[in-house]
């Protein structure tokens, strides 16, 4: 008997005059076979094995082609959230007082399928038989509403949203089926890594090094499928702070200069999504930063001859390690988020990706919200990016802007809090760690205005470990961060701070052979292979 014609299967019937009448896939046999084990699991004494394997497997009424069958398995979730035992008494009594009975084949329907049913010890066998022919029927239908969509102008007006939502609905069919882990294996998994810290002593952590000593001691690392929120005011420091984290990321090295510990210098591919500056810009900020170079000065031809030399060795030097980072950068101005999803997706298929950096979060668009007010669409796009970061297990970075609420409240030191994340109270909810970064010397009645190096990065939430403050170093010249002793925020050791941080600077010329050659090639311009992903 041909289950009733609707939804999908009109489709099919109705391109019968030109293409002929098809089938979808399915096996009648084997939703059969699910339905007779779990009436014949009754005999054994274990009514809900097989319903239990069901869900399990991500099946349900959806998954059977027969709607009979779609039927009986609908009254069996039914019967056993009311606790009422599952065998073909109690299934006929329920279909006969719901008016169902005779649709599904009356009394001797029943019967065959406990007759017809061997056994049920191979239900996951026929439970696989089943998912397999409906993911085949859901990419079916995922490519003829694709097509529908190209043809309607309407709705293909952006072809590169479309992709991204089309790409995003087929990888979904793969999402449809429960892959919780077992709680068996999370403990013991969970146990292993505590045996790790047994065993090194401690100062092990699970996750990226962000390449800065104290925040790493704070943080314990950038831990898989977390959404980590850096926050400040304009100008502050945001996007270094962000840049320096990924290039540590990706060149397998701390703020330093020296390789990672945690493990062992691995360079890390980082995808950086920059909605606000190009990706020229970037290079040469991080360019600039690593080599320690005042480009506002040597913009300006205010560079000596010696200065010169010692600049452009080493900027030579750091254009030949940047070169081979693996770092991935998509400029692309007020992208929506499902978009930025979709290409996030594709490069962690492509290239690997373990950490993604989102520069910054309110110049992101959501279509779907886009005309219910910026509150809403910023928290639909919070959510979209915490998603994300589940969904590839990777930590996301994303900047946020601070409202100006800090600068009303009367506080003279201008100390940011969490309810001063601007548009948006999903921000601070769908994060699990909010860094607030703050520069006292911004602020003219905060406590430490005179120190210049001083940066403070507040650890405001921090859902898995400690929170506090971490205190940084930030050189303007080069727009880059340090690591700086903690508790020492006096404004008195400013200047020799600098000291220190100047001759810092001078020993970072590495001997190289390419800087030999920069020396007697000043008037050579430097480049800088940054690979862009369009």
């Amino acid at each position: 008997m041909r289950p009733p014609v609707t939804g999908l299967h009109e489709e099919w019937i109705s391109m019968g005059a030109t293409d002929g009448l098809k089938t979808l896939p399915h096996s009648a046999e084997a939703e059969r076979g699910i339905i007779g084990s779990i009436l014949l699991d009754t005999q054994f004494g274990d009514d809900a094995r097989v319903l239990d394997l069901c869900q399990s497997h991500g099946i349900t009424a959806e998954s059977f082609y027969d709607p009979r069958n779609r039927m009986l398995f609908d009254t069996f979730r039914e019967m056993s959230a009311a606790s009422a035992p599952l065998d073909a008494v109690t299934l006929t009594d329920r279909l006969r007082s719901t008016g169902r009975l005779e649709q599904i084949g009356g009394i001797t329907a029943i019967q065959a399928l406990v007759d017809n049913t061997p056994t049920s010890a191979h239900a996951e066998y026929y439970i696989d038989i089943v998912r397999q022919k409906q993911l085949l029927r859901m990419m079916i239908e995922r490519a003829r509403e694709t097509e529908r969509r190209c043809l309607d102008e309407a709705q293909s007006a952006n072809a590169d949203i479309l992709l991204g939502e089309v790409e995003k609905s087929f990888l979904d069919i793969g999402g449809t089926a429960s892959v919780q882990m077992e709680w068996r294996t999370a403990v013991q998994n969970t146990l292993k890594a505590m045996d790790r810290l047994f065993d090194e002593g401690g100062g092990h952590f699970d996750g990226l090094s962000t390449g800065f000593k104290y925040l790493d001691e704070k943080l314990m690392g950038l831990k898989p499928a977390d959404m980590i929120v850096i926050a400040a005011r304009p100008s502050v420091g945001k996007t270094s702070l962000a840049m320096n984290i990924a290039e540590c990321v990706a060149m397998g090295q701390d703020i330093n200069g020296m390789p990672t510990k945690c493990d062992g210098g691995k360079k890390h591919p980082v995808l950086i999504f920059s909605l606000e500056m190009s990706t020229e810009s970037l290079a040469k900020r991080m360019l600039a930063g690593r080599a320690q170079v005042d480009t506002w000065r040597l913009q300006r031809g205010l560079l000596h001859k010696d200065e010169r030399i010692d600049a452009s060795a080493r900027l030579m030097s750091a254009a030949g390690a940047l070169r081979e980072a693996p770092l991935y950068i998509d400029d692309t101005s007020a992208i929506d988020v499902a978009d930025m999803r979709a290409r996030a997706r594709r490069m962690k298929r492509m290239h690997g990706i373990e950490l993604v950096v989102i520069d910054y979060l309110q110049l992101a668009n959501c279509r779907e919200f886009a005309k219910q007010g910026r509150q809403l669409e910023t928290s639909r796009i919070s959510g979209q990016i915490k998603a994300m970061a589940k969904e590839l297990k990777v930590p996301v970075i994303v900047l946020s802007q601070l409202s100006r609420a800090n600068e009303k409240d009367g506080d003279k030191d201008e100390i940011p809090k969490l309810s001063h994340l601007r548009d948006s109270g999903a921000i601070e909810q769908d994060a699990d760690v909010v860094l607030l970064l703050r520069r006292p010397c911004r602020t003219k009645t905060a406590k430490w205005h005179d120190n210049e190096l001083l940066a403070i990065v507040d650890v405001a939430k921090h859902r898995n470990g400690e929170t506090g403050e971490v205190d940084l170093n930030f050189y303007r010249e080069g727009t880059r961060f340090g690591d700086r002793p903690q508790n020492q925020r006096d404004a008195a050791s400013n200047n020799a701070e600098t000291a220190e941080a100047a001759a810092a600077t001078a020993k970072e010329v590495v001997d190289d052979p390419v800087a030999e050659t920069a020396q007697s090639e000043l008037a050579a311009p430097v480049q800088f292979e940054q690979e862009v992903m369009l």
